[in-house]
């Protein structure tokens, strides 16, 4: 073999080490972002009190539906606090967006409201730790869901609350309020109501208005929602319900 030769094959073998080397060196595609794997639903019991609740005494059709987690629930002065209205209060146990989605045919679509009042989230990124896409995602489910069923009923988003608890979560939970407007703005049966700076001290931190657990609030709490809830309800929306005056 000549030197000129020998040389040629010695540099296509270099090239060959070096290409084999980079190829070694990049690093994989990143796999896609697996979602969360939900936790069977909790509250079949729940659920089954208010049906049989319902059987007891038929509540009526066209009312306000409060629907949601926790807060809801435990927003006991909600017909003193909306005496214009018929209200009809479905918050139950510590529930998350897809839970609502879950139990929708039973705890939403049966009232046939004239509208609903929503507030979840909280403990999907507090309890369940999910991003705020699949919140949103799952928010966004909810509300095919309810057109599917009640079509044009308008729906309040109450914007995820900073609690005492989870304050160093706020920023992923305005992550979703901001998502859930920029939705409302764009839809005729869908508003944003905006709790976070009332309940906010001039510092930045949240008021005395939670209970010892830091998560729930106190009546004092729920005064500063009314009025905003009020002022909403009393605007109402392009979008109106089937049915329903």
């Amino acid at each position: 073999m000549s030197w000129g030769l020998n040389r040629l094959f010695m540099a296509l073998a270099a090239s060959a080490t070096l290409a084999a080397c980079t190829t070694s060196a990049q690093p994989a595609p990143a796999a896609p972002a697996e979602r969360l794997a939900t936790p069977a639903p909790r509250f079949d019991a729940a659920i089954a009190a208010f049906e049989e609740q319902d059987k007891a005494n038929p509540p009526p059709k066209c009312a306000i539906l409060f629907v949601g987690s926790s807060t809801i629930r435990f927003w006991s002065t909600l017909k003193e606090d909306f005496p214009t209205h018929t209200v009809i209060n479905r918050g139950f146990g510590g529930s998350t967006v897809w839970e609502i989605n879950h139990y929708f045919d039973r705890v939403v679509a049966p009232y046939h409201p004239k509208q609903i009042v929503y507030y979840a989230g909280d403990n999907d990124i507090g309890s369940n730790h999910h991003s705020p896409e699949q919140v949103y995602a799952d928010f966004q489910t909810f509300m095919k869901l309810k057109t599917k069923a009640l079509g044009q009923t308008p729906v309040w988003f109450i914007a995820i609350k900073p609690s005492k608890l989870r304050f160093d979560m706020l920023p992923d939970m305005q992550k979703v309020n901001a998502r859930v407007k920029a939705m409302a703005d764009r839809r005729d049966d869908l508003a944003f109501i905006d709790v976070v700076p009332v309940m906010l001290k001039p510092d930045g931190t949240p008021k005395d208005i939670f209970r010892e657990d830091g998560l729930h609030m106190t009546p004092e709490g729920y005064k500063l929602w009314t009025p905003l809830v009020e002022t909403a309800l009393d605007a109402g929306q392009r979008g109106k319900a089937p049915g329903c005056t």
